[in-house]
């Protein structure tokens, strides 16, 4: 069978009817499908355990050999049915693989749960004749079904991304469908073939057609419990800030202690910078700067026993500090054409020049409410200004930073001096002197501060105080 998949795959979970499917697509002329070739227990089918010459133990040091002879020791279409927990190797293959044709099977996670439930009282994972129907009734768990339920969603989510990020298609089927004969033919024709499939195989036959009423002991418990799961995830926290990357060359050494600094922008900086030097009875000048990610990991080896952290501060003091720095005072960190952009298309009340004494503290507060809700659609993808690291997610920051490390330590800014002083137990070391950082006199946020600025920046930053703990802001404690 020549076309443009050399080999397909089903991915799809226990209960989902994969069976049945791979029945149906060994009736069409020019398809195989050879089972699970990668269930950790067997090859094939159950108590296989060798398969097109290869045995459990070879096919575990070389899955992707079996791959190979499969297509190479048959004229038809080959392929194979694939469930979240078998080889990743194989998964990571096939997802890359273009001459390789993705059929994703789904079915109601509810059902497939209660059908394997089933499955663990009676013993009979497949159907052929009504006359050895064995039935059972089951009680439903929640956490059992949260669980089962989780882990089809990853699996789901995974396949989709790498489809997505790849720019291929699958041919989704869902467990109704599979014995839709114009459905099938639809599945043959996406794999290449010619001949159609007359007539649902009749090699396997559904196991419990009984309502859920009629099986689940507890139904009206179930239902209840039902009630109380986010299947829809309606809860979420939508997400479009673009990925950061880990910004190592704003990482920061101590001198000599393996101490290391991952600073977060309009984050604490200076007195955290001035600790570390205490650290070691020195200077700032000499502390370890402009790194690179060679230049990291040879500190990291040479290192031993380090001890990295990062420090996140509340989004309202985060969000005010990169306001009155980045945009609100001209000067040589100022952001001139955001600021110029802001204050024409998105009409926030800034000065056309540098604040002078006549800016009252009503006009500041009304310029960084205005602010923080344009922050609110910026970090969502709703405007044209890049959402910079300014005033970027401290979330999404510490994901970026996690591609290349992990800080071993994430302290709260009101949490600061008990934090550096683990960090320094941590590495042998008694802490060192933790100045306060010092405020603009000119702009303190304790000046405008209030609910409404407090709901605004929350609205704005919900996975942050989500992930963080966030409350009300009330201002860093004295160290």
């Amino acid at each position: 069978m020549v076309g443009k998949f050399d080999y397909f795959v089903i991915f799809a979970e226990m209960r989902t009817g994969s069976n049945f499917l791979e029945a149906n697509l060994n009736s069409a002329d020019g398809i195989s499908c050879n089972g699970e070739l990668f269930n950790p227990h067997f090859i094939g089918h159950a108590g296989q355990k060798e398969l097109l010459g290869m045995t459990i133990q070879q096919r575990e040091t070389e899955p992707l050999a079996l791959i190979e002879r499969m297509k190479n020791e048959t004229d038809e279409l080959p392929g194979f049915r694939f469930f979240h927990d078998h080889d990743p190797r194989v998964l990571a293959h096939c997802l890359a693989d273009r001459r390789c044709a993705k059929i994703v099977l789904t079915r109601n996670p509810l059902d497939t749960y209660i059908s394997r439930e089933i499955v663990r009282q009676t013993g009979q994972w497949r159907l052929g004749d009504l006359r050895n129907a064995k039935t059972a009734s089951v009680r439903f768990d929640s956490a059992s079904f949260s669980q089962h339920l989780e882990t089809h969603r990853a699996f789901q989510s995974k396949l989709q991304l790498a489809l997505q990020t790849s720019g291929q298609t699958a041919f989704y089927i869902g467990y109704d469908d599979i014995a839709d004969s114009d459905v099938a033919n639809g599945l043959v024709a996406y794999l290449g073939g010619k001949a159609k499939i007359k007539a649902p195989s009749q090699k396997t036959k559904k196991q419990n057609p009984m309502p859920l009423e009629e099986t689940v002991e507890n139904f009206q418990e179930m239902e209840k419990s039902l009630t109380g799961l986010d299947l829809f995830d309606l809860n979420r926290t939508p997400n479009f800030e673009p990925r950061r990357g880990p910004g190592v060359p704003g990482f920061v050494a101590a001198a000599q202690s393996p101490v290391l600094f991952m600073p977060i922008r309009s984050g604490p900086r200076s007195n955290i910078l001035q600790w570390l030097a205490n650290l070691d009875g020195g200077e700032q000048g000499e502390l370890i700067t402009g790194f690179t990610q060679k230049s990291l990991r040879q500190w990291k080896r040479q290192s031993k026993g380090h001890c990295c952290f990062t420090v996140v501060r509340h989004p309202v003091a985060r969000l005010h500090k990169a306001f009155v720095r980045y945009i609100l005072v001209p000067g040589p960190d100022n952001y001139a054409v955001i600021r110029k952009v802001l204050r024409k298309n998105y009409k926030i009340p800034i000065p056309e020049g540098a604040p002078g004494e006549s800016f009252s503290r009503v006009e500041h507060r009304a310029a960084f409410l205005a602010f923080a809700e344009f922050i609110k659609g910026n970090l969502n993808g709703q405007s044209s200004i890049r959402v910079d690291v300014a005033w970027a997610s401290q979330t999404e920051i510490l994901q970026g930073l996690a591609n290349i490390m992990l800080p071993d330590v994430v302290i709260r800014e009101n949490e600061l001096a008990a934090g550096l002083g683990f960090v320094s137990a941590n590495v042998g070391l008694s802490s060192a002197k933790l100045e306060q950082e010092s405020d603009s006199e000119k702009f303190n946020l304790s000046d405008i501060y209030d609910s409404e600025i407090e709901a605004a920046v929350r609205s704005a930053y919900q996975r942050d105080y989500m992930n963080f703990g966030f409350g009300q802001w009330v201002g860093a404690r004295r160290p």
